[in-house]
């Protein structure tokens, strides 16, 4: 069997705290109990780090574990959907990544809801996963798969405690935060990964119905690469439907934009 050792040198050099003491156990999915969380164990922290996805994805070709969570204070190299970067003030957000061996189909999407859920109840989801506050952008999500080893790394990036002075200007009107302070980071984790354990567990219906209700897009007008029309709901396969004046159009992958 073969084991994968944890990074345990942080990108500026500094030591790594690793919650696992050791090596990474087997690299099948872990069934766990009804009731038992198998998400974010073993652990890997970052004072300073290119990127989560990056490190977790190392550690996933090399048979990290299911639930293995890779968690930084700061990125130098963060990344979004469509190869956007991703900016936070060091200690201020929720930046971490997870390996999942065999993760469920409705992955992006299940993710999505499962951070609107634990940002409470005004958050809705702009498709795919988008989490929004009072219209604001609070967690992005970015999912990278190799459906041929069956496995995917999860990445998400929330802002717990950032200020709007602390944002790139560019941001100020689009970007949104928690509003807690920093020492809640390691708290709204937790709770995280306690949605996700259900959420991505949860039957596709599940999903999509709850995903229906924080639908921040039906009924506006949006537009993607090769058109617009105005956002008509989620279908069973979790693509947005969009009504153009050439008819209905099943959007599966890509960025949509308000008009």
């Amino acid at each position: 069997m073969t084991r994968a050792q944890p990074e345990q040198t942080s990108h500026d050099g500094e030591r790594a705290a690793s919650s696992s003491g050791g090596g990474a156990a087997a690299s099948t999915r872990r069934a766990g109990g009804p009731g038992e969380q198998t998400l974010g164990s073993p652990r890997v922290h970052f004072r300073l780090v290119d990127s989560t996805n990056e490190r977790a994805r190392a550690l996933a070709q090399r048979g990290a574990p299911h639930g293995t969570l890779v968690t930084a204070s700061e990125q130098s190299e963060g990344r979004g959907r469509q190869g956007r970067t991703w900016t936070a003030p060091a200690g201020r957000a929720l930046l971490c990544s997870l390996v999942l061996r065999d993760p469920p189909r409705l992955l992006p999407l299940a993710a999505g809801v499962a951070v609107a859920a634990l940002v409470g109840d005004g958050a809705s989801v702009k498709w795919p996963n988008d989490v929004l506050l009072s219209g604001r952008k609070v967690a992005g999500i970015l999912v990278e798969s190799r459906p041929q080893e069956r496995w995917a790394v999860l990445g998400v990036g929330l802002n717990v405690a950032v200020r709007g002075h602390e944002l790139p200007p560019e941001l100020h009107d689009r970007a949104g935060s928690l509003g807690l302070a920093p020492e809640a980071v390691e708290e709204v984790l937790t709770r995280m990964l306690g949605e996700l354990e259900r959420w991505l567990a949860a039957p596709p219906e599940a999903v999509l119905g709850a995903l229906r209700e924080r639908d921040a897009l039906i009924g506006r007008q949006v537009r993607w690469a090769a058109g617009e029309g105005r956002a008509a709901g989620i279908d069973g396969d979790g693509r947005l439907v969009v009504a153009t004046a050439a008819g209905q159009v099943l959007l599966e992958a890509g960025e949509v934009h308000l008009a």
